[in-house]
């Protein structure tokens, strides 16, 4: 298995390898549509992403201490920003989220696709998993 920064920089090659901004978009909503959707049992207020304009749910699971996470969005264009997000951050332990820069996607060009409300959401979505990082260090 690859290590978080590998992760990265697989997805930041790829995206960046789209030039075009709409094959981006494009690929970014079919990331999100190979996203299995989240089990209605999950969709629970404690797991629903503050601060999206539409709803977001984002459910951690830990597996041998590292974390694993599943998702779900109502909008196509969030659940497309935290698939790519999950293909970096699943799998890895706390320290390894806790220590990655999460700039990574403007870095890559997502963020000219989304709105300020939709930023303001993908900040937000960083701020959990970053949490519940925090949360399964002090465990």
């Amino acid at each position: 298995m690859t290590d978080i920064l590998q992760r990265k920089e697989a997805l930041l090659q790829s995206l960046k390898s789209i030039s075009n901004k709409d094959e981006r978009l494009r690929h970014i909503v079919d990331e999100g549509k190979a996203m299995p959707p989240l089990p209605e049992n999950l969709r629970l207020d404690p797991f629903l992403v503050k601060g999206c304009i539409s709803k977001a749910w984002l459910v951690p699971q830990i597996i041998e201490d590292k974390i694993f996470f599943m998702a779900d969005s109502e909008a196509m264009i969030v659940k497309g920003v935290v698939a790519l997000l999950l293909k970096v951050y699943n799998g890895s332990t706390a320290a390894e989220i806790l220590n990655l820069s999460t700039d990574f996607l403007g870095e890559a060009g997502v963020s000219e696709h989304l709105s300020m409300n939709r930023r303001n959401g993908l900040a937000n979505i960083l701020i959990m998993i970053q949490h519940y990082a925090k949360s399964m260090q002090k465990a």
